[in-house]
């Protein structure tokens, strides 16, 4: 086996899968070109972000089985190109945690104490003692929204410098937020009550633009904003005028839209703490991410075992091409599921009829947590999706039944949240996946692209009014799915776009009478 490490890392990758008996080139700095001329030599690449494993340097990749990524993100990598030649994508989703909780620990300090002024101020030869009064954080009200793996040891130190936290995260349940000794708040009590609110969520349609104009305004006055996670999460236009008028005091900000952020509006701001994305860079996280993706890259080619794979879940060689159809069944209920999912999940209940009672049912469950939970955090695959359920105290039952089914298989995915049960099911019709029944109401539908979905009260010209909305909006309807439990009663739309539906129209199609809820959806 012979493995290319592409980009710059710590000695101890290369060091173990040479222990490991694996033949190690390291090469940094190659471009496309080279990159492209040579990776046909190699089983494994190893990288981190500055590599691009595009789609002309994947189609001369004969022998290659496996990429690991040293870190989280995968832009770099094109990982459908890569599934499509059969390579394994793997990263090291939690080597890099604690550091990037405590960069934003310190900038957070750094901003309320304005440090990074000051010491420019002093070293210019200036005394101005006066001028950089801060704050303390002792007693203040600390908002995280995304109480994961990082936002959790945010909070924690934050607790330790004897903050009150509040944190908002749609899969933090009660329980687990008494552990972490927070105080679990909806969005806009957060908005409300926090004195420095910090972002650790990933960034998905439901948390892009998270802080935007409108949030600003539910903030209390003085507000100070810290942004560690992800570009894209600040509407950076709308920060820049919340700090030119004084309602935000101040913003620290590792991530921006477009990086590098060398011309970025924001820098101009003393009371903007600024560093060049640098939450995981550290000696240790970058080790740590080192070791990690060495010892899975070498446990892949000589074991075949797999571990955080992006695009792969733990299947034996002999189910996987039956199991395919079932499991992306699986994934699409539960990304349905959790697309409608505002609240934290307290359990899950994945029920198998017909073939799919007779399968290994573990890899489709594992399919259906990771499209339930993918909406609302990143990093989340086949392999770790049961892993963070249970770390986030998800109950997970598997239920196969011997009943006869209406249908040749059906799979349902029935998700308690704090406020409701919710359940939605789907068959395969030629082999392909359709959703049959949501919440109880028979409603037969692909999922693919770009949906719209309404529950409403049973009455008459609700199918007009969406009608005239989407169309006087140049929003073309592919296909419009109906169902309802009886006549008058409680009723569903399930509605297929050519694109997706802009803010301003769903918040106009909710407005309709009748109608009560209206959620974009993504396939």
């Amino acid at each position: 086996m012979k493995v290319l490490i592409a980009d710059k890392m710590s000695p101890r990758a290369a060091e173990i899968l040479r222990h490991r008996g694996i033949t190690v080139d390291e090469r940094v700095g190659l471009d496309k070109d080279e990159l492209a001329d040579c990776i046909g030599d190699y089983n494994g690449l190893v990288v981190r972000s500055a590599t691009k494993a595009t789609p002309k340097v994947l189609e001369r990749a004969d022998n290659l089985k496996v990429i690991g990524r040293a870190g989280i993100g995968v832009d770099n990598i094109d990982v459908p190109a890569a599934t499509a030649r059969g390579i394994v994508v793997m990263n090291t989703p939690f080597g890099n945690a604690i550091t990037t909780a405590e960069h934003a620990v310190a900038m957070m300090m750094a901003m309320v104490r304005q440090i990074p002024t000051a010491n420019m101020s002093t070293k210019s030869g200036k005394w101005e003692k006066s001028r950089f009064m801060g704050v303390e954080l002792a007693s203040k009200t600390l908002g995280i929204i995304g109480c994961g793996n990082i936002g959790s040891i945010v909070a924690d130190r934050a607790i330790g410098l004897k903050m009150k936290v509040i944190a908002h995260d749609p899969y933090l349940s009660e329980e687990h937020a008494i552990d972490l000794g927070v105080e679990k708040v909806d969005l806009d009590t957060l908005f409300g009550r926090a004195d420095i609110i910090t972002l650790h969520t990933p960034k998905t349609e439901q948390t892009r633009n998270i802080i935007n104009h409108d949030t600003i305004a539910k903030m209390k006055p003085g507000v100070r904003i810290v942004n560690c996670a992800r570009g894209g999460l600040v509407v950076e236009d709308d920060l820049r005028a919340a700090l030119e008028s004084g309602h935000v005091a101040g913003a620290a900000l590792d991530v921006f839209e477009e990086e590098p952020a060398n011309e970025n509006p924001l820098l101009q701001f003393d009371n903007v703490v600024a560093t060049p994305h640098l939450g995981a860079s550290t000696t240790e996280a970058q080790e740590n991410v080192a070791v990690q993706i060495a010892e899975q890259v070498a446990d892949y080619l000589l074991n075949g075992a797999v571990v955080n794979a992006l695009n792969m879940p733990a299947v034996s060689a002999e189910e996987a091409p039956r199991l395919t159809p079932y499991m992306h069944l699986a994934e699409l209920i539960g990304s349905f599921a959790g697309q409608l999912t505002q609240s934290a999940l307290r359990s899950v209940t994945i029920e198998y009829e017909g073939h799919a009672a007779e399968l290994n049912t573990r890899p489709m469950t594992a399919a259906a947590l990771c499209g339930l939970m993918s909406p609302q955090m990143d990093s989340v695959n086949m392999v770790n999706a049961p892993v963070i359920a249970h770390e986030r105290g998800i109950d997970v039952s598997e239920v196969r039944h011997e009943r006869p089914c209406d249908y040749q298989t059906l799979v349902r995915v029935t998700v308690t949240t704090e406020n409701q049960t919710r359940g939605v099911a789907g068959s395969l019709f030629g082999g392909q996946p359709r959703v049959v029944d949501i919440k109880g109401v028979a409603v037969e539908a692909e999922l693919r692209g770009h949906m719209l979905y309404i529950t409403n009260r049973d009455r008459p010209g609700l199918i007009g009014e969406v009608g005239s909305i989407l169309g006087n909006s140049g929003i073309n309807i592919a296909s419009f799915h109906l169902g309802r439990d009886n006549v008058g009663g409680d009723a569903i739309a399930l509605i297929a776009t050519d694109n997706g539906v802009p803010q301003n129209i769903l918040r106009a199609v909710a407005a309709l009478p009748n109608v009560v809820q209206a959620v974009p959806l993504e396939f």
